[in-house]
């Protein structure tokens, strides 16, 4: 959603000192300000949700001279997996720490560096007729960068979080619950943002008419299916920027190292996309690793456990060693990777072709595979991660594709979706290949 905001405004409200705020977040940009959703006045008057800088959480209501604020103790900084967020307000509460809440995945937060609690019947900037609400940002700037879905204001209600979400009896997980809360007062709406045509309309029974700046971008991504990402925290450029969901990444000059995704993969069968836009030099090198990196300079390939395919040469590579494979590639060739850990075989198309008249269907014969690979339970991590390094001086710009359907803002022209019907592609993932998400993961034993 960077530099992209949707915003609606308000009407008379139900109840201005009871209200509750639900949404479900996935970060990307760590260490900047990152506003979910704003309620702007002026410059003295606002209510802002937002991570900080410091990646806490932060929700505050400001009308000079009172402030109320909670920002969390605790930092958030997992971006590869979905928040889910709940900020009650219930000013007519007897109980002072009862009057604002945070809520993260169903559990309350109770350590606080600031907690400034509204007095008794206090109202709040937002929930105002004619106030506009703005989700992705604040009215002065700063944009929230990352996904969003299922966000649900509810006017006249303290809501508890698992009116909007519940613990997994298997898993133990907190889950989403994908229907609109049925009584949303004046002001309520629901963008559960799952029309992939229509991801501003408002599903609650208000059915607020939504204005979008910029582009919202789908992806098959959703709190109900956690998608690979690249990792920023696993990330041993220690310079390089992420973009669109980390699903971009930008190199520095003269720092060579590896990025990798966020889910790993120990069993069955997988497949992804690579696409470099920015490539001076042809020098990208992705493929898999399963050796932790000790500095920068360490590539995909330097280790017996890691696998790479250059796109200068057209070379395969492992334990730095070189050997015939492939065509090269440059700037807007695809990179499709093929993994079979069933029968540890590793392939590579270009553009829609297997290299080395590769048949990632072959099972156990391994027809044109690239490498057979090292069982994942006697690598060093003991799993394998998708991984890409960037070797030259120059800057690189490249996309992953893991399913969620683009290169950057460009949309693929095929939506090629895996054996479950999960995902888009630019090709067609080979059969009994899947999307590296995690319900692929729990059915087939990544």
């Amino acid at each position: 959603m960077a530099s992209t905001y949707t915003y609606y405004t308000q009407t008379t409200p139900t109840d201005n000192n009871k209200w509750t705020l639900s949404m479900w977040v996935k970060r990307a940009e760590l260490g900047t300000v990152q506003n979910l959703v704003g309620a702007w006045d002026d410059g003295s008057n606002h209510c802002i949700f937002r991570f900080n800088a410091d990646n806490q959480l932060d929700w505050y209501d400001y009308q000079d001279p009172a402030s109320f604020q909670l920002k969390t103790n605790r930092v958030f900084r997992d971006v590869g997996a979905w928040y889910h967020l709940v900020f009650v307000w219930d000013s007519d509460n007897v109980t002072e720490a009862d009057r604002m809440q945070t809520w993260v995945n169903g559990v309350r937060e109770t350590s606080y560096a600031t907690s400034d609690y509204p007095t008794s019947g206090a109202s709040t900037v937002i929930n105002v007729s004619g106030r506009v609400v703005e989700i992705g940002r604040r009215s002065d700037g700063g944009y929230f960068s990352g996904e969003m879905s299922h966000v649900q204001f509810v006017d006249g209600l303290a809501l508890a979080p698992t009116e909007f979400g519940s613990v997994d009896a298997t898993s133990g997980i907190w889950k989403i619950k994908t229907s609109c809360y049925a009584t949303p007062g004046n002001n309520g709406v629901c963008l559960k943002m799952e029309d992939r045509t229509n991801l501003d309309l408002d599903s609650s029974s208000n059915a607020f008419t939504f204005t979008t700046s910029g582009t919202l971008t789908p992806t098959y991504d959703n709190p109900s299916n956690n998608f690979a990402t690249m990792n920023p925290l696993d990330n041993y450029y220690p310079d390089a920027t992420f973009s669109n969901g980390n699903n971009t990444v930008v190199t520095v000059s003269n720092q060579y190292a590896p990025t990798t995704s966020t889910l790993g993969m120990s069993a069955g069968k997988w497949y992804w996309e690579v696409k470099p836009t920015t490539m001076p030099n042809d020098e990208l090198l992705p493929g898999i690793i399963s050796t932790q990196p000790v500095a920068v300079g360490d590539e995909v390939g330097d280790y017996p456990n890691d696998y790479g395919y250059y796109a200068y040469n057209g070379k395969k590579v492992t334990d730095s060693v070189q050997t015939t494979y492939g065509d090269t590639f440059s700037n807007n060739d695809i990179i499709s990777v093929a993994l079979d850990l069933d029968n540890l075989k590793l392939y590579w198309a270009k553009n829609g072709t297997w290299q080395d008249s590769g048949d990632p269907t072959s099972g156990a014969t391994g027809t044109g595979a690239a490498f057979t690979v090292t069982a994942p339970a006697l690598t060093d991590l003991g799993t394998y991660f998708m991984a890409v390094t960037h070797w030259h001086s120059t800057v690189c710009t490249w996309n992953a594709n893991f399913g969620n359907g683009y290169f950057g803002t460009t949309a693929v022209t095929s939506a090629e979706a895996d054996g479950d019907g999960i995902g888009a592609f630019e090709y067609a993932p080979p059969t009994g290949y899947f999307t590296l998400c995690t319900k692929n993961i729990k059915a087939y034993g990544g």
